[in-house]
């Protein structure tokens, strides 16, 4: 039987998380043996609510996320088994329509703010990792990343980081930096972190091709 890992990627909005994750995925691409989720689509389904009530709804807090069933998921994917992982629509501010067949991997990366915060999760990571990188670049890479790709204005940006970005890091996705076995500064730019994993994760893949 394939021994299985999961890796957590933690870190601020916008601190390069997504980058490590893919990064990671891209040194096995021939192999299709790394397999990335990400805990953004693992919003709460908003479906019931009007647009109003939506907006409303603080994002950036752990009881916006089914933490629950993401856990649920990780496990049935360790157990070698296919799972439906919902996606989300940043437009509309609830889970899509669009439901995709995972199918288990040697190596399962799973990346989001509350990876390292939420015990149900954390407990099924075989590595931990936090990306670290300073808040201005977190802002401003948010700011670009929100007005280009999920259609969301300048002021809107703001407003958001100012009253609950800014305070549910440090209540919540900071202080999670101490469950992380490796801090990883700047993400997947950072070819040292990403060497000694690339290693870790290509001795696992060549033990499950025994």
């Amino acid at each position: 039987m394939s021994k299985r890992i999961i890796i957590g990627v933690a870190g601020g909005s916008a601190s390069g998380k997504t980058s490590l994750a893919k990064r990671l995925k891209r040194e096995f691409e021939e192999t299709n043996s790394v397999v990335i989720i990400r805990q953004d689509d693992y919003y709460k389904d908003q479906a019931e609510m009007t647009m109003e009530e939506r907006l409303k709804v603080n994002y950036d807090h752990p009881f916006a996320f089914d933490n629950d069933l993401l856990a649920k998921h990780l496990g049935q994917l360790r157990n070698g088994q296919t799972v439906d992982m919902p996606t989300y629509d940043f437009i509309e501010y609830t889970r899509s329509s669009v439901i995709e067949k995972l199918e288990p991997h040697d190596v399962i990366v799973v990346e989001g703010l509350f990876v390292l915060e939420d015990e149900a999760i954390r407990e099924h990571l075989d590595i931990k990792l936090f990306v670290d990188t300073p808040a201005d670049v977190r802002f401003i890479r948010r700011l670009n990343r929100d007005v280009r790709d999920r259609g969301r204005s300048l002021d809107s940006v703001i407003t958001q980081y100012m009253n609950t970005v800014r305070l549910m890091h440090d209540q919540f996705i900071e202080p999670s930096k101490r469950y992380a076995d490796v801090i990883v500064p700047e993400g997947g730019k950072n070819e040292v972190a990403v060497d000694l994993l690339t290693t870790k994760i290509g001795s696992i893949i060549k033990m499950n091709m025994l």
